[in-house]
């Protein structure tokens, strides 16, 4: 906390000493549209206001609450969005990057800060496997391993993404015990138009992209294409280790291609195909030996390559009024392919699953005030981990396994005043990989106090099972441990929603997470497994604040704090203690210059504390604090050009023991649209 409060004291300073002139720029308007406001006799000028800052974040589309649409205001639960208007003025260039400003998560990459840096999403104290990754509503999480590698996914084909924080087991089962993250992919758009992007940057960085949507007659179309290469041979130090060099085979290349077909059969029926190929060769650098990772090892020409094709068919079916309830049927089939090539030990590492899916979920507004989503979910998924020894020719499977799991679910909404709403769900799950059923049920409430202020409240039951790798993964050094059970976990939040006048709005959740027999990693000699150490309560806060401070001026700030604790535990001597790598505290604040034409220029901070990096807490990585200008020029109606500079001060710091960051960057773009 002493850490985050010094990075905000110098964050003020920085942004008063190097903003001297937007902050003139600011006065100036606040007294010019203060005056404004005060002499108009027509009431425009506040609605402005109001619908630029309080009514654009509350009824922003979400999806991830609720399993239907619906928007922020609705939900009882507090949900998070970035839009891609926004994830092109900061220069996002895939979703990890996205989310970096959003609070409620932890987005920052595991091994490295580079555009290729493997994800992590650290939800209210749950790791990266404990968070559901949904594409479009649908799982594309490897249940293999774990979690889904955020890097992969660009945002040029993205519309919106959804941080659903807490607990979402109730509508989607296991995998949702941290939270969710929902990926929305672009629409077709009535009038056919084509975007062409071109970025260079730092370290070689050189990204191109094109995306082509439109609709003829009754059918529409969204075809895309996006490259992106760079070197990131940068120089690094990490002083815990008195080392200093360069990175070396940190070189990345990747080629995605996404394509949506979407059929209105008649006005009620429609019917959408849509494909996503990820695909992406790099250099794996390693770490640099220090204390917490004397596993790492600098290499020189170790490779991983990805392969990804992710496809579904949707049929969506107005019934009754054709306003009133709508079917939705989904069949969805993923193939996720990694491989990595070891040099210094001389092995390959496949990693391969096919997942096969039926979704079904029927929305149904049955009277003015009350409204049901039910429906059932399937996946079936084959997965297969082998290591190759080049040297013997021997191939040996870790595991391979098939995994069935499915649910039926049911949520309960009704307003029983035009102030206060509940909901009500239920949901039973069947797992072949656990062996067991598992019923999760929720509720929540929020009561409009006034017109300017809002509380909510929320309950889940959450259970999350053991990936195969935690199961029946095998090495060299551990070996997997069948005997282990599902997590389970009870989730809380409160909170309340306060418009500030006209021009703001606040949203403040406490939260209280506990999750029993959480799975770890048990460190031992000579074999080190998995195992359910016990009991993890999480409890903390998130504190959104978003301004107008004058006509086109905008600034945000937001704060989580993060405290998970080890209540029980296999070994006693971590009870009491901080779980690692989850607990940091994270504060963004942001000021920028908008307007309806497209110009953006803005600083905004991103500042960490510091963390532990085991669950003995006898070591951890310092907190930090980085600086980016980000900016956005309309040249006409056709071309943009945008740029940023991140980490203006060249902050040197750590993500994870001896993975450095990539230091100052900047790119600079040109956009077109036809």
């Amino acid at each position: 906390m002493t850490n985050i409060l010094s990075n905000l004291y110098w964050g003020i300073q920085f942004i008063v000493i190097n903003v001297a002139v937007v902050t003139a720029l600011i006065a100036e308007n606040i007294a010019v549209y203060g005056n404004e406001v005060s002499q108009s006799e027509s009431p425009q000028e506040e609605a402005d206001i109001e619908l630029t800052v309080i009514e654009k974040l509350l009824n922003q589309p979400v999806y991830s609450p609720f399993r239907r649409e619906g928007t922020v205001k609705d939900a009882t639960r507090p949900v998070y969005v970035i839009t891609g208007e926004e994830m092109e003025a900061q220069g996002a260039r895939n979703v990890r990057e996205a989310m970096r400003f959003l609070p409620g998560i932890l987005p920052d990459g595991l091994v490295g800060t580079e555009f290729q840096g493997l994800s992590s999403q650290f939800i209210r104290g749950s790791s990266s496997d404990q968070v559901l990754i949904l594409l479009d509503g649908k799982p594309i999480n490897d249940v293999g391993s774990g979690g889904f590698d955020l890097s992969e996914i660009p945002t040029n084909n993205i519309e919106r993404i959804e941080v659903l924080p807490g607990g979402g087991s109730t509508l989607y089962g296991s995998g949702a015990i941290g939270g969710v993250i929902n990926i929305i992919t672009r629409s077709p758009t009535e009038k056919p138009t084509t975007d062409v992007k071109v970025s260079i940057g730092s370290y070689g960085l050189n990204q191109q992209s094109i995306q082509t949507r439109g609709k003829s007659g009754n059918i529409g179309w969204v075809l895309g294409y996006n490259r992106t290469q760079a070197e990131y041979d940068y120089p690094f130090s990490i002083p815990e280790a008195n080392f200093e060099g360069t990175r070396e085979n940190n070189d990345v290349i990747a080629n995605n291609f996404n394509l949506k077909l979407q059929a209105d059969i008649n006005q009620r029926n429609s019917l959408t195909f849509s494909a996503l190929y990820l695909g992406k060769e790099q250099g794996v650098p390693g770490g640099v030996p220090v204390p917490a990772a004397a596993f790492n090892s600098l290499t020189d020409n170790d490779r991983k390559y990805t392969d990804q094709v992710l496809t579904d068919v949707i049929w969506k079916s107005k019934l009754g009024n054709g306003e009133d309830s709508l079917l939705t049927a989904r069949v969805y089939a993923d193939f996720l392919n990694t491989r990595f090539e070891n040099v210094s030990s001389q092995n390959r590492r496949d990693n391969q699953q096919d997942s096969y899916g039926v979704q079904v979920n029927h929305s149904w507004k049955f009277a003015q005030n009350q409204a049901l989503v039910y429906g059932f979910d399937y996946r079936y998924v084959e997965a297969k981990n082998s290591t190759f020894n080049f040297v013997t020719n021997e191939n040996t499977v870790s595991y391979d396994d098939s995994i069935s799991k499915g649910g039926i679910f049911a949520r309960y909404e009704i307003d029983f005043t035009p102030s206060f709403h509940m909901n009500v769900g239920l949901r039973q799950d069947f797992n072949s990989l656990s062996n067991s059923s598992f019923t999760s049920p929720s509720v929540g409430a929020k009561l409009a106090i006034s017109n300017s202020t809002t509380i909510r409240a929320n309950y889940m039951r959450n259970f999350q099972a053991p990936t195969l790798f935690d199961l029946f993964g095998r090495g060299s050094t551990f070996v997997g441990n069948p005997d282990l059970k599902p997590e389970k976990g009870n989730s809380f939040d409160i909170g309340i929603d306060q418009k500030l006048g006209k021009f703001g709005l606040l949203r403040l959740t406490y939260f209280n997470n506990r999750i029993s027999d959480l799975i770890a990693f048990k460190f031992a000699s000579p074999v080190s497994t998995f195992e359910n150490i016990g009991l993890v309560r999480t409890q903390g806060l998130e504190a959104s604040l978003n301004l107008q401070l004058a006509r086109n001026f905008y600034a945000f700030a937001n704060y989580t704090l993060n405290d998970p604790r080890i209540l029980e535990s296999t070994n006693s001597a971590e009870e009491g203690n901080e779980l690692s790598f989850r607990g940091a505290d994270s504060l963004n604040l942001g000021i920028s210059y908008e307007t309806s034409q497209g110009l953006y220029a803005g600083i905004l901070m991103h500042s960490l504390g510091a963390y532990p990096t085991n669950n003995s807490n006898t070591e951890s990585l310092a907190g930090y604090t980085t600086f980016d200008f980000k900016v956005r020029v309309p040249l006409s109606n056709t071309f943009v050009v945008t740029g940023n500079l991140d980490n203006i001060f060249n902050q040197r710091y750590q993500v994870f023991p001896g993975f450095p960051d990539a230091g100052r960057v900047f790119q600079v773009g040109v956009n077109a649209k036809f």
